[in-house]
């Protein structure tokens, strides 16, 4: 068992709050120990991060050297894939696949921005006055929060902390307490890649505690946040009250749609990792299927071969789709719902339960699962589970469909698997989501921005204009005749 320092303000140190742990949610072994960031650490950070950015050898740097950290840091993680995939799979229990993926995606994530901030121009626009002039150019915001979820570590760090340091801020980042590792390794990559001192600070700790005060520090301005909806409406509060922006990627319940014309094998199976790969803990699972009445029962036996054949096991194994869940406490929550959704009316095809093999008792591990016979009104079907289940309904027109799909708080993603893609681009532009997958599902562009409708968040990320919402526009007006003023005569 390791005992870990955290970054604070450019200098690696012990916390001065409570010891907490990292857990394996494989088997519960102790990962590391480490001592959280207490509120005088956070003041450090703050106050190191505000100095920093404001330092004239940061501010004035020119696009191509901050780009040149950037490219380090891309290649340092690609250098380090099997190591830093293994840790991200220690540090949340994600099978060694998906990791890999996530690794690769941050070393992209990187690269990208490192592109973008060379690239972005200024404006000029075009005044109706002969002798004016005007321009219009990005500048940093200053201090800013960066707080990420357990489910995907590296990948949502990288990507608020990538975008963020190529606009020339300083990130406070703040890990969610289940998961500091990667948080910290990010850390260390960053400070290798030659960032200076004090521009990336990461501080694990309580949400509640150091989330909430370092959203509500008058320095910072602005607060991206990644992870459940009731805490992100919080912290939009304190960001109106602040009047600072927020960007905030909350809770989901994307439905996926199959069609009576699909390619039934092409959509079970992207129904399938759509909903069940990284154990279904991701906001954008396509949790509730709506298939056509014509094709449902088709749709349905090929779906549950598939889900019966996935493996479950250990995250280090090869050929595991699906490992433990981030801890016990969760998996007990997904098999509440899973009993609720029985009391609701439900039938549970597959799955359900805790698996009863024994080499996995030690593990949070839970079974991938389909219920059948609810309607679109149970809480099993408006609530955001974030766990392996799939409820299943059939419809019968696309009025019907468009309704059931949109009666949802969240609006994230949605999925359609057609032949017709100007009939699946027609029901695109009436689904209440931020992205729509069609014939697809769970694929990203760093290039394409990503965000949703509803109580699913606010703003966007990735993108370059996920670069300028990091940044605050400041238009500049100069004349160029030598005309008076004689208002004032």
């Amino acid at each position: 068992m390791d005992e870990l320092t955290i970054f604070i303000g450019g200098h690696w140190r012990h916390g001065s709050g409570n010891v907490m742990h990292s857990h394996f949610p494989a088997d519960g072994s102790v990962n590391a120990t480490l001592h959280a960031a207490s509120l005088d650490d956070l003041k450090e950070a703050i106050t190191a991060a505000e100095r920093a950015w404001r330092e004239p050898g940061w501010r004035n740097m020119l696009p191509h050297l901050r780009a040149k950290i950037l490219h380090k840091v891309a290649d340092i993680i690609e250098s380090r894939i099997d190591e830093l995939a293994q840790l991200q799979s220690r540090d949340n229990g994600k099978p060694l696949a998906e990791t890999h993926g996530l690794v690769m995606s941050a070393a992209g994530c990187a690269r990208y921005f490192a592109a973008a901030c060379e690239l972005l121009e200024g404006e000029l626009p075009t005044p109706r006055q002969a002798d004016l002039l005007t321009l219009s150019r990005y500048e940093p915001l200053g201090v800013v929060a960066a707080i990420t979820p357990w489910n995907s570590p590296i990948a949502s760090e990288m990507q608020k902390v990538a975008p963020a340091i190529a606009a020339g801020n300083a990130v406070i980042l703040k890990p969610a307490e289940a998961t500091p590792l990667m948080a910290l390794e990010l850390a260390r990559i960053f400070e290798q890649a030659g960032l200076p001192a004090g521009l990336l600070s990461v501080l694990p700790g309580k949400g509640s505690v150091i989330g909430d005060a370092l959203a509500r520090h008058p320095l910072v301005r602005k607060i991206s946040f990644t992870g459940g909806t009731s805490t992100g409406r919080r912290l939009a509060h304190v960001a109106a009250e602040k009047l600072i922006p927020a960007s905030l990627e909350l809770g989901g319940k994307s439905p996926t749609i199959v069609l009576e014309d699909a390619d039934i094998e092409q959509a079970a199976r992207g129904i399938c990792y759509g909903i069940f790969s990284s154990g279904g803990q991701a906001c954008i699972a396509g949790s509730r299927l709506f298939v056509h009445e014509n094709v449902y029962p088709q749709l349905m036996t090929r779906l549950l071969e598939l889900a019966r054949g996935l493996r479950i096991g250990h995250p280090f194994d090869d050929g595991t789709h699906i490992g433990p869940l981030i801890n016990e406490k969760h998996r007990d929550s997904v098999l509440e719902y899973v009993e609720l959704a029985k009391r609701e009316g439900g039938r549970v095809l597959c799955g359900g339960e805790i698996p009863a093999d024994p080499a996995l008792a030690a593990g949070s591990y839970f079974q991938p699962t389909i219920i059948e016979g609810l309607t679109n009104g149970a809480r099993a079907c408006q609530e955001e589970i974030f766990g392996p289940v799939l409820v299943a309904i059939s419809f019968r027109d696309d009025e019907q469909l468009i309704r059931e799909a949109n009666d949802s708080v969240y609006g994230l993603a949605a999925g359609i698997w057609t032949r017709d893609s100007g009939r699946a681009l027609r029901l695109s532009d009436r689904l209440e989501a931020g992205t729509v997958w069609i014939n697809t599902y769970k694929v990203f562009s760093i290039s394409t921005p990503f965000g949703g409708f509803k109580q699913s968040g606010l703003g966007r990320e990735k993108g370059i204009q996920g670069l300028k919402g990091w940044m605050q526009q400041k238009s500049i007006y100069l004349a160029t005749g030598n005309s008076v003023n004689h208002w004032c005569d």
